[in-house]
């Protein structure tokens, strides 16, 4: 049982199995968890109340035996774009690979063009409707990544776009930069002046707006460099925002290793990691992204190291990497189940992954991803008897009820 704070409560939601995910599990049954302003301010058993229901808290609400999680946090998504790719879907079934895609001028490129082109308020209508759709199956905070732009403007636009997201949704979104997605048509050959650029005007432009909490590079042979994706962490730096890293997806270039030097907060992807780049990461604290939708979609067969990452104790997050060209995926819970079937993770691995590990990563844990005292009261209740279940099933959703800020929000 955690202590109580004060003796009157706004909301308290009693009879529940209460999944609070601040070791393991957490489980605890025939539980309660009562809010106050927004935050958490007591958890713990029935039978512990200091006083019946009614007379601790202005509204009760009975689970009758429902189970509680915390809000999910999806921690990797590009959800903000124009288009869509479904043609290049077809050319992988008929062999062609990522890269020979983006080569010849399709993949993010394309992207790209589309997303330049439509409006702000086209975008932001696009958008919405994946976010409504992770937001209907308990996710409670998403990150939402630019990238798709690489000009000053568009990079602002998208930006812009995912802040809108989050005012006119009951979500907390997570702002960042991703300039260094890939090289732009305009820039062609000339990779290090656009590093430049991404530096020297997009970077100093985002910062003054107020729409960046992280910058992420690309890190791999067909996008960036360790040289350059260094000097775009060295100009994060200046700025005070967090780092976070696309690596070792396509080959083992070291971009895991560069990222845990400057303390980031994640590297993503990670099919090709090292044991030296899984050391790297338990040294520096930096949590492991797995994104099983892009390694389902991309069929690809080289599986991230998550023996070795189990064995020095790396946090892994578990994320929809929600993107028109490799993960065009807008369900978290289906990537509950794909790291189990396809990582061999296990559902308290998985069920981490989108709840305290998730909240690491974006930098959040002190706030968010576990039922405790003195966090904001975002949390989920669900129709099932365990929580593994929601890693079981597929194509299912039993939410009953979605809490944020202390306040049942409709999904």
């Amino acid at each position: 049982m955690q202590k109580m704070n004060r003796m009157e409560w706004d909301v308290l939601w009693i009879n529940g199995l209460l999944a609070t995910f601040e070791s393991g599990y957490g489980l605890i049954k025939n539980g309660a968890i009562a809010t106050k302003n927004g935050q958490i301010a007591w958890v713990g058993s029935l039978s512990d109340l200091p006083g019946a229901p009614a007379q601790l808290a202005s509204v009760v609400h009975d689970v009758e035996g429902r189970c509680i999680t915390p809000g999910l946090i999806d921690c990797h998504t590009h959800l903000v774009y124009g288009g869509n790719r479904y043609n290049e879907f077809a050319l992988r079934l008929e062999g062609a690979t990522y890269e020979s895609i983006a080569k010849a001028g399709g993949g993010i490129q394309s992207t790209v063009a589309a997303t330049r082109a439509a409006s702000e308020e086209s975008l932001l209508q696009q958008s919405l409707k994946r976010a409504k759709a992770l937001f209907a199956e308990g996710v409670t905070t998403l990150e939402i990544k630019s990238g798709y732009g690489l000009d000053t403007a568009t990079e602002l636009k998208i930006l812009r776009v995912a802040k809108r997201i989050g005012e006119i949704l009951p979500l907390t979104v997570s702002l960042t930069f991703l300039g260094a997605h890939t090289v732009p048509a305009e820039f062609k050959d000339r990779k290090d002046e656009y590093i430049d650029y991404v530096c020297d005007e997009m970077l100093p432009a985002v910062v003054e707006a107020g729409l960046a909490h992280s910058v992420d590079v690309f890190c791999e042979k067909i996008a960036f460099n360790l040289l350059q994706t260094e000097r775009v962490f060295k100009a994060a730096k200046k700025f005070g925002l967090s780092i976070k890293c696309h690596a070792e997806q396509l080959s083992d270039l070291g971009g895991a290793r560069l990222a845990s030097e400057y303390q980031a907060l994640s590297v993503d992807h990670l099919e090709f990691l090292s044991a030296d780049g899984v050391s790297a990461l338990a040294k520096a604290g930096t949590v492991a992204v797995l994104l099983p939708g892009a390694f389902y979609f991309l069929r690809e067969t080289q599986f991230p190291p998550i023996d070795l990452l189990r064995k020095q104790g790396v946090p892994m997050a578990i994320a929809t990497d929600s993107n028109p060209g490799t993960s065009p995926v807008t369900s978290l819970l289906l990537m509950l189940n794909m790291a189990c079937t396809l990582f061999r993770l296990t559902p308290e691995e998985a069920l981490t992954g989108v709840t305290r590990h998730a909240a690491k990563a974006l930098g959040l844990e002190n706030t968010l991803g576990t039922l405790t005292v003195g966090k904001q009261a975002d949390f989920v209740v669900w129709d099932i008897e365990h929580p593994a279940e929601l890693t079981y099933r597929i194509g299912f959703n039993p939410l009953v009820s979605l809490v944020k800020h202390g306040q049942i929000v409709q999904c």
